[in-house]
């Protein structure tokens, strides 16, 4: 009964300095803090230091649980109004681009070349043992991903879909070819991400099936003498697909590498801590797929001139060199020497 009546006393001597702060923080969380005006904004900070002050004293002679629970909310939530970070969605994704997702890719440089050399080798791999025994194609290649390609096809039928124009049957049976294949290397990708808790062995054998998998298709085509047509049809979309799949790849098997070989932290820090760094570049990876995406679904179709998808293959190799050698660099520097 006495905690109950100094709760009461309490509340009732500040509880419109409390209600005046909620009023703010409800203006300032729904439609920003140019919402309030010069006045409320001068009393914005006095109406926080208050409430630290009531809390303060709250805890200091135990008063009920339930009023102590409500000024710490409200002390949380005016924090973030007066301390937090208060820069928009464009801004967010303007840094997360800008700085935050190459530079996680540099961090993770190794893991990177690791995973591009899986893939190669996978390719290597499927290319030779096909070229040896073309049925080896059907235990590389499913026959949803075939889309009825295989050893026995004929070397028009492999041409016209190359440069198949987008329409009739033979267009749509492009589209669906691509649009599958885009599904699986992207759910590859992520897959060889997510599966990086497990030990990363996983995400590094995803990396070399995707390679046997497009070895194998090489192969076929180098058969009938279309390598040059083949890889002009998929590098355009496959430069920024195939990095996305990589990269998915290399921070899989680095949260392997922190799970198994946590160094001097205890596991579960490590983990956490590369877990962080991975998602940034796994997000990343994301807007890479919707960019191939992208290419795959409006360039490939109409661009037939094998010069001209050779020249955007060409252009986003070299963009994404660039991208992810410099960009975040400069601000990098200057926090260095700040």
């Amino acid at each position: 009964m006495t905690v109950s009546l100094k709760s009461a006393a309490f509340r009732a001597e500040r509880e419109t300095s409390w209600r005046e702060l909620e009023a703010l923080l409800a203006a300032a969380q729904g439609r920003g803090i140019r919402a309030l005006s010069a006045r409320q904004l001068m009393r914005l900070p006095l109406l926080y230091r208050a409430t630290l002050s009531s809390l303060s004293v709250a805890r200091t002679i135990s008063l009920d649980q339930n009023l102590l629970e409500y000024l710490e909310s409200l002390a949380s939530r005016a924090y973030l109004v007066v301390y937090g970070a208060r820069r928009g969605l464009f801004e967010v994704a303007a840094d997360f681009f800008a700085r935050r997702f190459p530079r996680a890719v540099r961090a993770h440089l190794p893991h990177v070349a690791l995973g591009a050399a899986l893939l190669v080798a996978g390719g290597v791999t499927g290319f030779m043992l096909t070229q040896r025994d073309p049925d080896r194609f059907y235990a590389f290649v499913s026959p949803a991903l075939a889309q009825g390609r295989g050893p026995s096809s004929s070397t028009e039928s492999l041409r016209k879909v190359l440069y198949s124009s987008g329409e009739g049957q033979l267009g749509d049976q492009l589209k669906t070819f691509a649009m599958f294949l885009f599904t699986h290397n992207a759910g590859i990708g992520l897959l060889a991400f997510a599966v990086g808790f497990a030990g990363g062995v996983v995400s590094g054998w995803l990396l070399f099936d995707t390679g046997l998998m497009m070895g194998a298709f090489a192969a076929v085509y180098a058969r009938h003498g279309l390598s040059f047509d083949l890889w002009g049809w998929l590098l355009p979309h496959g430069v920024t697909e195939l990095t996305a799949v990589v990269l998915c790849g290399a921070v899989g098997m680095a949260l392997g590498q922190a799970l198994i070989f946590p160094g001097q932290e205890e596991r579960l820090a490590a983990l956490a801590r590369r877990g962080r760094e991975a998602a940034v570049v796994a997000l990343g990876a994301v807007a890479l797929f919707f960019v191939a995406g992208l290419i795959e679904g409006i360039f490939r179709q109409r661009v037939q001139d094998p010069g001209v998808r050779y020249a955007v293959a060409l252009a986003s190799a070299v963009l994404l060199l660039a991208y992810f050698s410099l960009a975040g660099r400069e601000r990098s520097a200057q926090g260095a020497r700040g």
